[in-house]
């Protein structure tokens, strides 16, 4: 737009005139993008050229100059103005009534303004102490009044910034980590900073910055694209919250899909993610060659004075077939043909990973350009290569983003594409699906030497999570796609059977150990069944553990790790023949054995409360010891209303139930009664722990009715109302009719809640049925538990019986 057909209101200069167009312009459905941010643009230039000429008279001396993203053209909806009013020092006080001539009309509006007024040396100076100012005079853009002060600016502040550089392009390098570390990756965050977090539009400003230094510049191809899409979400989220955020927060992205025509959040996610890794990824190979640059320049005068003048050589170390090293990269050889070997980019990456060094730029594109398809199935050194880079640890990370920057992963491995970028809402996982396989796939090397085959086990961790591209249960479709690729890439028939069992079962040791009651053989035969085999169940042991440690902090523990290897350990007795299909009780430890005969002698609970930080007894600590929470031991007389009064009373000690178990105690010979155990681990919301006196004061109480749990917990909910936050989805409660031949089972999965398990023990009070063991967990906000219940006779309930009560259980938690 320019300014002979700008709308009639912006030819007034005052700020209604400007507002008018302003709010046209941006309800415009028509345009939006670029075209929109520049009209904005030029029709605040023009408005601001008016305010100037009105204010300046016959000054002379001074212009008018737009920084930062003002500066570039750039305006968002919310943008705030970025103004430096410049002069070259001559009438201050006609300098300082002309910038409240402008600044405060600017004011007028509710626009935020970001001005200076400088003289062109207080400019440069500014600039030598503050990377910000320097950063947005790189940007410098007349708007109004002498020309050439504005030019001699820009020539100069340029001249600094290249003469500066291999000073200060380190230290805007530090500030940038240290940004990412408090912001984090914008490509794997839920709630991204589209402009400060990692490969947000602060780094893509930084790569101009670099780029002009003429020191070393980003790759280009696809950056400027990134760029735009990063900045047309943030324009879509201005108008949709009327706010100056760069905070793409969970409320507000439907809106914002629906403001940029995509199809859903996943969507608008998705090509965020997608735009910030190109970023991400030009920033990385751009800081990689200020290094080198650097390092080459202190380097070359040594060498010079070593070789008499001449010209320093390049060593290059050979590190695979067609494949060396040069200045701290990972190249091409001279000899090598990318196009008559199929198998190098797999060679190179896998030769990359092992060295710990960074693929170049250059050879990734070079492959990428001229390397031929690998035929199906796959020759066997392809299939090693990509193992071998798989089981490369940490490293491999850095060379996998390489080449999928490039094309190269979803042209090797198709199904690739639908994991690409794709978030994941649950706030259990940290990472997008395919840099979780990766994370995966690097957990899982430190486990190969726990299994006898190591390649199964890197692949099925790089796959196990592939069917989430897909519709229905990722496992299921995640089967079908393992078959496929397996066999494509070379895999025997026996071998691409066993992976896709891998794959199918991902998640059934750590379901099954945390959900199940592990003494009732009807759970051990099914994973056994499921399993098949002795070698299947040891791979599937390593990546279960490999699965969660990648997923995040919340997924794994030394407790989850020591009911998986207990499942394991059984399902192995099963496998060789060696279980009895009859249930066996474990056999109580002396101390629970002691709390038993106690709380039958005296008709009362009794508990012991300790701190719990020992790792498993068959596992060797390999450091500090990790904290496992409190373990709390609960012996009670065998009587109804036990489960919803110790959780009761729990929750109003605030204390959060990790896990627990409860379950009927075998009593010595020679002792009467009935006996059940409850074996919790627990932790303090805040401050420190309740004294075991008191809770066990509370839970007589509780127990013989005087103690009113529910009305205190509605007080305290009353009291402390809930914080807003993201809407979770209803609790589900479904049976298990095949779990057991023992007992029926009841699953309730719901947002973790202080009082949760309490409702859930009372609603099952109220059903009239008996309690034969329980199973909590909690993972991240979400509780996950099973209830084996039985009817008053001790048998399984009745199909019918137990939908109705599992049915009323979820009314409950809904209400």
């Amino acid at each position: 737009m320019t300014s002979t057909d700008m709308p009639t209101e912006a030819e007034d200069s005052g700020p209604s005139g400007y507002a008018a167009a302003r709010l046209r312009l941006l309800t415009e459905g028509a345009r939006s993008g670029p075209p929109r941010r520049t009209a904005l643009a030029e029709l605040t230039d023009d408005w601001l050229t008016g305010l100037f000429a009105a204010g300046a008279g016959s000054l002379r001396g001074v212009s008018l100059v737009a920084v930062g993203g003002y500066g570039r053209g750039e305006l968002s909806p919310r943008s705030d103005l970025d103004l430096l009013l410049l002069h070259d020092g001559g009438d201050n006080d006609a300098v300082a009534a002309l910038a409240d001539r402008i600044w405060y009309p600017v004011w007028d509006l509710g626009l935020a303004l970001d001005h200076s007024v400088r003289t062109p040396a207080e400019a440069r100076k500014t600039a030598a102490e503050d990377l910000k100012v320097q950063l947005g005079l790189l940007d410098a853009r007349h708007i109004a009044g002498d020309l050439g002060l504005t030019a001699g600016l820009r020539t100069a502040v340029l001249a600094d910034w290249r003469n500066q550089a291999p000073k200060r392009l380190p230290e805007l390098q530090e500030l940038t980590a240290e940004r990412a570390e408090r912001q984090g990756e914008l490509q794997y965050l839920l709630e991204p900073d589209l402009k400060e977090a990692r490969g947000g539009l602060r780094d893509a400003t930084i790569l101009r910055a670099v780029a002009a230094s003429w020191l070393a510049d980003a790759p280009r191809e696809g950056l400027d694209d990134a760029r735009r899409r990063l900045l047309d979400v943030r324009d879509a989220l201005h108008l949709a919250t009327g706010r100056a955020t760069d905070r793409l927060a969970l409320q507000e992205q439907d809106q914002v899909a629906a403001e940029l025509g995509l199809l859903d959040a996943d969507t608008l996610l998705r090509q965020v993610y997608e735009a910030a890794r190109v970023i991400a990824y030009a920033s990385d190979v751009t800081w990689r060659e200020v290094g080198r640059v650097l390092r080459s320049r202190a380097v070359r005068p040594r060498l010079r004075a070593m070789l008499g003048g001449g010209k320093p050589v390049t060593e290059r170390s050979p590190l695979a077939e067609g494949v060396v090293e040069q200045d701290g990269e990972v190249v091409l050889a001279r000899a090598a043909r990318p196009e008559r070997d199929p198998v190098l980019p797999l060679r190179a990456a896998a030769a990359a990973a092992q060295a710990g060094l960074p693929l170049s730029l250059h050879a990734v594109r070079r492959l990428a350009a001229t390397t031929r398809p690998l035929p199906t199935p796959w020759p066997a050194e392809a299939r090693e290569q990509l193992v071998t880079l798989l089981g490369s640890g940490r490293p491999t990370i850095e060379v996998w983003e390489a080449l999928e920057a490039e094309g190269l992963i979803t042209r090797l491995l198709p199904d690739w594409e639908r994991v690409r970028c794709r978030p994941q809402r649950n706030a259990v996982h940290i990472w997008t699906v395919d840099r979780h396989l990766i994370e995966t796939a690097v957990r899982a090397s430190e486990f190969t030497r726990r299994v006898h085959r190591p390649d199964l086990l890197l692949v099925a961790a790089l796959l196990h999570d592939i069917g989430k591209g897909w519709p229905g249960d990722h496992s299921v479709a995640g089967e079908i796609i393992a078959r496929d690729v397996a066999a494509r890439i070379g895999f025997d028939r026996e071998e691409v059977a066993v992976l896709a069992t891998l794959v199918r079962h991902h998640l059934l040791l750590v379901d099954t150990a945390t959900r199940r009651d592990l003494e009732d053989p009807a759970t051990v035969r099914s994973v056994a069944d499921a399993v098949g085999s002795q070698s299947t169940l040891e791979l599937l042991h390593a990546l279960t553990e490999a699965d969660a440690l990648a997923t995040g902090p919340a997924a794994w523990s030394s407790w989850r790790g020591s009911l998986v290897t207990d499942l394991v350990k059984r399902v192995s007795a099963v496998l060789a023949g060696d279980a009895s299909e009859e249930p066996e009780a474990a056999a109580p430890t002396a101390e629970q054995e002691r709390l038993a005969i106690e709380a039958v002698a005296t008709g009362s609970p009794v508990l012991a409360l300790r701190a719990q930080t020992e790792p498993p007894a068959d596992e060797q600590p390999t450091g500090d010891p990790e904290p496992l929470g409190v373990e709390l031991l609960i012996a009670v007389p065998d009587q109804p209303g036990v489960l919803p009064a110790v959780a009761g009373v729990l929750a109003m000690h605030r204390l959060t139930v990790r896990t627990a178990e409860l379950r009927a105690l075998d009593l010595p010979d020679g002792v009467e009664g009935s006996v059940l155990l409850l074996n919790w681990r627990v932790a303090a919301e805040y401050g420190s722990l309740p004294q075991a006196a008191r809770l066990r004061a509370d839970l007589v109480r509780a127990l013989d009715g005087s103690l009113d749990i529910a009305g205190r917990l509605a007080e305290r909910d009353a009291a402390y109302p809930r914080r807003r936050g993201v809407l979770a989805p209803p609790p589900r409660v479904t049976v298990h009719p095949a779990a057991s031949r023992l007992a029926t089972v009841i699953e309730v999965r719901a947002q973790d809640a202080p009082g949760l398990l309490f409702r859930i023990g009372r609603a099952l009070e109220d059903a009239r049925v008996r309690m034969r063991s329980a199973h909590v967990s909690t993972l991240g906000a979400n509780a996950v538990d099973a209830f084996y219940v039985t009817g008053s006779e001790g048998a399984p309930l009745p199909r019918e019986e137990a939908a109705s009560v599992a049915r009323k259980l979820e009314e409950t938690l809904r209400g």
